[in-house]
Formats: structure tokens, C-alpha cells, sequence
């Protein structure tokens, strides 16, 4: 959620550390702060405000040095204020950025207080600046692997000293952090992305990780405290990836990059085989019995709408559970599972513990769905999936999402052929289907004037309610999700049969009800739905296939889609839904890209 970035050189880093915090602005934070060892003493700038308004202040500042630490903070532990923006200092010594929760800082607050530490922000960051100056003995990676060892918690922390001017330590522990290396200088980050244009060389630290960096050289050690070599990763990132081009924000070209971004994610499928999935995918999907699916937000919808489908196709059973939930209830295992994670980022903490959690059971049998092919997922998933959406910067999951839904199709159609459940003419079908989806997309996308006509409706109102059956009623779920993520507007979705058992009851002339209406076996129990809500006042405004005969009308307002897709039809469908939150938040002038109080990647539990 947070942001890091750190450098050591034999230049000014200030610029470095600057540009690596706009190119994680898309994560979402709500200070910001730099620190520099500037001839031997801590110099530090912090702000409420954009990173835009931090440059202003170094450069009024004259702030520069040669080794730097700088952050993005999404508050957890005490407001938004300065004061508790990173980095935070102990004394005129140490200075710290911080990524995580720290679980026992109460109790390690209350011990450095004992021994004169005075603490001048509300945070859980602050005791791990004391806590290090406390181990202090003239060795800062001494002080930072015995301040660590005592920390409960997750972190990826970088840190410098005033005494070393030459000298940058990281370690990570449940948070992503990784070292960039330069010619004669190199870096720290919590997400490669931040050192594009100054490095592509990347290593992944790995937990438990300790770096002890310095100008031309550095050095890791595992969590056993034992030196270790880690890859070196070469990492290329578009340039023009943060150019809007004919886009008003992130969010609506992201939107539009969903025929492309599904493309790349079927590039080169000639046919359905396990080997997409891992060299041991066809192993392990051969002899699993059921599945259950962990993720959260978005991912987790991602996953309700592919149990429809590896019940429907491949025949066997599928558990979707929240990632934050599963890991802290008494579950019973099964080793004949396949335990299936979605994350866009692969570093979502949530589902990375219940991973963990279902690998601690006995289940070894794991697969990842997963943007990012070098994130801690995909590291500890026996299989995995790289969906090829690129980065997505808006807060907001649209690309990454369909992304998702296309490689978990395909693990229904994978399952079903080992289990001898899909004949060779439904796999010409699916596939002929798949090749033609990035197209039949790009229709739907056509709709936006239409939708665009909607949002004015919407943006005057404060809630929404949207419906859907069956395999569409996660699609209403995500729908709804949007719609709060970025327009503030109040959203729920329910199954479309669930009406009269109490939503129902909502349901009035300022309450427009979304639904989405393909021509599937449970149209005519949809309609029925739709005549209780215009029953009591209620204005439907539907998304139906254009053979479902559904017409506009008094208190109805359809816009048909292109054409019935099948199975399929989660996919088109959900793209209307992010454009008419899109528009909707456009018109109620929200931040789009950056909704208050979220942020992208969600590192802490």
C-alpha cells in the first residue's frame, strides 16, 4: 500500500527518490516524506499534500544528498498529519521508512518510553527507528537485524544512519522489497516500478531478507542470518506505460486496454493443455478433487464467478472464500484440494497468509492467478498463471480483473479435459470463443455514449442497487464495488431472487436498480424480479442482450449488448458496469485514480 524508495550514489539522489514516488502514486497514500544524510547530518521534508508539492518544498529547501530514503504513506496507525508521515527519525541518528503493521509496538512503545525514547507521531513506525538506535553499537545492519528479530508483524523497512553516509539497510518480512542495481550506485524499493529509467536491474528480496547495500556492492542475508545470492532479474516497464494519451484518467484507458490486455493474456493458446498452467500442472490437476479459491475485493468476485464455471464444466466442487477470513477459522484440510490464489499484484497480504496458512494444513497442491510473474505468489504457488494485463495504475481493478476471469476460464476448460469432461468439439468451441472475445469486447466499449447518458442520472443520487442470477451475480457484486470505489455513491448487489426476502423494502423511485440481463436459462425468473422492482416505483436500468426482447419503457432504460456470449458473458458484461461507474465519478468530480481512504496494492492485513 505504501511506498519505498531509497538510494545510495555518488550524485544528488533527491531527483531519483522523487520520480520513484510519482511512479507509485498509483498505489494510493496520503502523506509523503524524504530524508537525505546530507554531510553527515538527517535532513527530512514530509508532507500532507501530493509529491508534487514535496518536490516544491526540497527545491525550496536546496535539499540534496548522496544517500536518500523516501515514502508514501497510507495511514494505518494515527492520522494523515505530518507528523506521522515517514520517515521517521530517532533522534539525529536514525531515519526510516516503513511498509506494514507492526503488532507489538504497544509493548515496545511502552519499553523504549521506559528508557528515555520520546515519540513525536501516533505511529507503529516510529518504535522501529528507536528500536534500531537502541541496538545501536556503530554497526547499522547489526542494530537492524537485532531490532527486526524483536518485531511481531509485517515490514519492509529502509534505513540510514548519520554516522554512515555510504550506507543503505532494507529488510522485509510479509511486505515486498526489492534491491536495483546501478553502475557504482544502487537502490531500494518496494515495487521495481519505482526505479524504472534508473535501473532495470532487479533483484526480489525474499522473506526474511536483510540487505546491507552500499555504493558498488551489497550484501543479503537470509533469515537465518546466512549470506545468500539472490537472481538478478533484468526488468523491462514500458515507458510509455504512465501516458494517458487521449485519456482523461488511468481508469478509463485501462478500460479501453481490455481488448488487448485479454489478447496478451491468450497469446499463443493453440489448445488447452496443463502446461499452461506450470511444468507440474498436469500432475497436480489430474489427481485434485475439489478446489478451493482465496483472494479478496475484486480478485475474490473474480473467483465467485469461476466456481460457476469449474462446477458447471469441469464437475467438481469449488470453496471461494475471503482470503482475511479463511485463515482465522477452523477449516478442515484436504490434501486432494487445489488451493487457487488471485492477486493482481501477487503481494496482496491477505491472501499471501492464507496461503500460507492452507500450505501449514497439508494443501501443497497451489496455483496462483497472478499480473506480476516475479511477486512472493508466484514464488511459493507449485503453478501459476501470469495474466498479461500490464500495470494497472488506477486504484480501481478493471484490466486486471477480465484478466483474471480468462485465466481462470481456462482452468475450468484445463480441469475438465484431464478429467476427461471436455470433448474435443466443446474445446474447438471455447477456443474459437476466447479468439474472438478481445473483439466482441471492443463492442461492448462502443456503448460508452449510451452509458455516458446513464451516469448523469446516477451521479445525483446516493444509492444504487444491482441485480443479477446465477454466474451474473458475482458480475452485480463487482459492479456495485465500482461504483463505491470511485463515486462515493452507496451500492449493494444482490442475487436478483433474493429481492422479496428484504431488499426489496429499499426500493423506491430515487433507487435506481442496475441489472444485468443475458439471454440465459434464468431470464423469465429475471424478469419476474424486474416487475417487483417496477412494482413498487422502482427505475430498472438494465443491461440485456439484445434477443432478450427487453425494451425501454416507463421506469426501464435498456442498453442491449452486442451479442450473447455464453459461458463467456461475465466478461462482456462487466465492462458496462465500469464505465458507468467511470462516468458516474466523472460527473460527481471524484478523484478517480487515486479514491480517498483506498489504495492499489494492499500489503497490510
Amino acid at each position: 500500500m505504501c511506498g519505498i524508495v531509497g538510494a545510495v550514489a555518488e550524485r544528488n539522489v533527491v531527483p531519483v527518490m522523487l520520480e520513484g514516488l510519482k511512479r507509485l502514486e498509483y498505489r494510493g497514500y496520503d502523506s509523503c516524506g524524504i530524508a537525505v544524510n546530507r554531510k553527515g547530518r538527517l535532513q527530512r521534508s514530509r508532507s500532507t499534500a501530493r509529491v508534487a508539492e514535496l518536490e516544491k518544498q526540497v527545491g525550496i529547501q536546496s535539499f540534496s544528498g548522496a544517500l536518500g530514503i523516501a515514502h508514501t504513506r497510507w495511514a494505518t496507525h494515527g492520522a494523515p498529519t505530518t507528523d506521522n508521515a515517514h520517515p521517521h527519525f530517532s533522534g539525529e541518528r536514525i531515519a526510516l521508512v516503513h511498509n506494514g503493521i507492526i503488532e507489538n509496538h504497544a509493548a515496545l512503545r511502552e519499553e523504549l518510553q521506559a528508557r528515555g525514547y520520546t515519540f513525536a507521531s501516533q505511529t507503529d513506525t516510529e518504535v522501529i527507528a528507536h528500536l534500531i538506535d537502541a541496538c545501536y553499537q556503530g554497526d547499522l545492519f547489526q542494530a537492524v537485524r537485532s531490532a527486526t528479530a524483536r518485531l511481531q508483524g509485517a515490514f519492509a523497512i529502509a534505513v540510514i544512519c548519520n554516522d554512515d553516509p555510504q550506507r543503505l539497510v532494507g529488510a522485509r518480512k510479509g511486505s515486498p522489497l526489492v534491491i536495483g542495481i546501478g553502475q557504482g550506485e544502487n537502490f531500494l524499493a518496494s515495487d521495481a516500478l519505482a526505479l524504472s529509467g534508473t535501473t532495470d536491474k532487479i533483484i526480489y528480496l525474499e522473506e526474511g531478507d536483510i540487505a546491507d547495500i552500499r555504493l558498488g556492492e551489497y550484501t543479503i542475508y537470509d533469515k537465518d542470518g546466512n549470506p545468500a545470492q539472490r537472481e538478478i532479474h533484468t526488468v523491462s516497464i514500458l515507458s510509455g506505460m504512465s501516458d494517458l494519451g487521449p485519456y482523461r484518467h488511468f481508469m478509463q484507458k485501462e478500460i479501453f486496454e481490455q481488448p488487448r490486455a485479454i489478447a496478451d493474456t491468450l497469446q499463443g493458446l493453440e489448445a488447452i493443455t496443463p502446461a499452461l498452467f506450470g511444468e507440474k500442472a498436469a500432475d497436480i490437476l489430474s489427481n485434485i478433487k475439489s478446489v478451493l479459491i482465496l483472494a479478496c475485493g475484486t480478485s475474490y468476485y473474480a473467483g465467485a464467478t469461476a466456481k460457476y464455471w469449474i462446477e458447471s464444466i469441469a464437475r467438481i466442487p469449488v470453496e471461494v472464500e475471503i482470503a482475511s477470513e479463511y485463515r482465522y477459522r477452523d477449516s478442515v484440510p484436504d490434501k486432494d484440494k487445489l488451493v487457487v490464489t488471485i492477486s493482481q499484484s501477487g503481494e496482496t497480504a491477505d491472501t499471501l497468509a492464507a496461503l500460507r496458512h492452507a500450505q501449514e494444513l497439508g494443501m501443497t497442491d497451489t496455483l496462483t492467478i497472478c499480473n506480476v510473474s516475479t511477486s512472493a505468489m508466484v514464488r511459493e504457488c507449485a503453478l501459476a498463471y501470469i495474466t498479461r494485463a500490464g500495470v494497472e495504475i488506477g486504484v480501481a481493478s478493471t484490466k486486471a480483473f477480465t484478466t483474471q476471469l480468462v485465466a481462470l476460464f481456462l482452468l475450468a476448460l484445463t480441469i475438465a479435459k484431464l478429467k476427461g469432461r471436455l470433448t474435443q468439439e466443446q474445446e474447438s468451441q471455447y477456443l474459437h470463443a476466447l479468439r474472438h472475445l478481445p473483439s466482441a469486447v471492443s463492442a461492448v466499449l462502443a456503448l460508452e455514449p449510451q452509458i455516458i447518458s446513464w451516469a448523469d442520472q446516477f451521479a445525483r443520487l446516493n444509492d444504487a442497487l444491482f441485480l443479477g442470477r446465477g454466474i451474473h451475480y458475482p458480475i452485480a457484486l463487482e459492479g456495485a464495488l465500482k461504483l463505491k470505489e470511485i463515486s462515493y455513491i452507496h451500492a449493494e448487489a444482490y442475487p436478483a431472487g433474493e429481492l422479496k426476502h428484504g431488499p426489496l423494502a429499499l426500493v423506491t423511485d430515487k433507487m435506481p436498480v442496475v441489472t444485468i440481463a443475458p439471454n440465459d436459462v434464468l431470464l423469465e425468473k429475471l424478469q419476474s424480479n424486474m416487475q417487483e422492482v417496477r412494482a413498487r416505483g422502482g427505475q430498472l436500468y438494465v443491461f440485456a442482450d439484445g434477443d432478450t426482447h427487453i425494451v425501454n419503457g416507463d421506469g426501464v432504460h435498456v442498453i442491449h449488448m452486442p451479442e450473447n456470449y455464453g459461458q463467456l458473458s461475465p466478461i462482456l458484461h462487466v465492462i458496462p458496469l465500469q464505465l458507468l461507474a467511470y462516468h458516474t465519478a466523472l460527473v460527481r468530480g471524484t478523484d478517480v485514480d487515486k479514491p480517498r481512504n483506498l489504495a492499489k496494492s494492499v500489503t497490510v492485513e
